[in-house]
């Protein structure tokens, strides 16, 4: 007898390589049921029917109780159950045997990193070996520029979370983006534009993007031997000296801050602290 709600949720393509589907699993390994065919009415997107929340997994208890729509599991491809989550989130050295093995001390508090959600292939896919990208042809893939403030917590970067960046760079809020995407066609040199930044009127930062260690196509290039680039995605290219955090005495926003940043040509963002 199955407990009430236990259900085994996959995604899979059909013959022919057609859009996925959402199925069920009768067991680990066992006989597959197509979902998207038992209730049509059902989205096609894990995360779309997990957000349905529990009217949409009763319609898949429904459809696996019934028995209908079964699928030879011999003639789709398993894909990964969620396909298109906003985030992976790991944890690191979190096995005490693991950290035997290092030689490193158990961590008094979870140690988080992430993985982007392109890291994700199917459950029989193969995993690719990295390999080199090409500068030359990378801002024909760019569509244009925007402005985005980096908002840090420093105390999170610098010295906890085993001192990796990424807890204090991506608390909810802290990348104010805009005001708009401007074409590189409307922009005459990318790597010639001021770029500033005020707390409270007081300038902070004042530089020029020719001031960049690694141009935009180096940049591209390096990021895509790791990862694949899509349209709508976004890459922060740093940011110019004056920060807060190497000032004497340091400088920490705090609430009634009003942060404003400006790149020449691009426009203007302006976000207060709350």
């Amino acid at each position: 007898m199955r407990p009430a709600g236990a259900l085994r949720l996959v995604r899979f393509r059909g013959p022919g390589g057609a859009e996925p589907r959402l199925g069920l699993e009768e067991g680990p390994g066992g006989a597959l049921l197509d979902l998207s065919a038992a209730e049509p009415g059902l989205p096609r997107s894990t995360r779309a029917l997990l957000e349905m929340g529990p009217t949409a997994l009763a319609a898949a208890q429904r459809a696996l109780e019934s028995g209908r729509h079964r699928v030879p599991r011999g003639t789709v491809r398993l894909l990964a159950p969620v396909g298109d989550p906003q985030k992976v989130i790991a944890v690191g050295l979190n096995y005490r045997d693991h950290c035997q093995e290092q030689g490193v001390s158990v961590p008094k508090e979870p140690i988080i990193f992430s993985k982007f959600p392109s890291a994700i292939v199917g459950p029989f896919d193969d995993i690719v070996h990295p390999q080199d990208s090409s500068e030359s042809s990378a801002m024909d893939h760019v569509v244009g520029f925007t402005v985005a403030n980096d908002v840090s917590a420093r105390d999170w970067q610098m010295r906890r979370n085993g001192r990796q960046w990424l807890l204090g760079k991506t608390f909810d809020t802290f990348c104010p983006l805009g005001p708009a995407l401007v074409t590189k066609e409307a922009v005459a040199d990318v790597h010639n534009l001021r770029i500033r930044c005020s707390v409270n009127g007081q300038l902070m930062q004042d530089s020029n993007t020719s001031q960049l260690v690694f141009k935009l196509p180096t940049l591209i290039a390096w990021v895509s031997r790791f990862v694949t680039l899509v349209p709508g995605d976004i890459l922060l290219t740093g940011t110019p000296p004056g920060v807060g955090v190497f000032r004497k005495p340091p400088v920490f926003l705090k609430r009634g801050d009003e942060v404003q940043c400006e790149i020449e040509e691009l426009g203007t963002i302006c976000n207060k602290v709350v």
